[in-house]
C-alpha cells in the first residue's frame, strides 16, 4: 500500500489519527503500510472516501491512467 502512506504523509495525518478515525488500531495502520497485511475491500473504499482518492492510488501510488 504504497500510496496510503504516501497521502497520509501529504495530508499531515499520523498513523494514530488515522486509525481513530476509521476505527481501527495503529498497528493495522502500520502493517498496511509496511506491506505485512492487506487490508479488506470495505476498507480500501473507507481509505478511498477518506482522502478522497483512488484506491488504485492508494495501493500503487499512482493514479489510474486511461489508456
Amino acid at each position: 500500500m504504497k500510496g496510503l502512506k504516501e497521502i497520509r504523509k501529504k495530508r499531515k495525518i499520523n498513523q494514530q489519527k488515522l486509525a481513530m478515525d476509521l476505527n481501527i488500531s495503529r498497528e493495522s495502520i502500520s502493517y498496511y503500510e509496511n506491506g505485512k497485511r492487506e487490508p479488506s475491500l470495505e476498507l480500501l473504499v473507507q481509505l478511498s472516501n477518506y482522502f478522497n482518492v483512488d484506491i488504485n492510488y492508494l495501493i500503487t501510488g499512482k493514479e489510474f491512467n486511461k489508456k
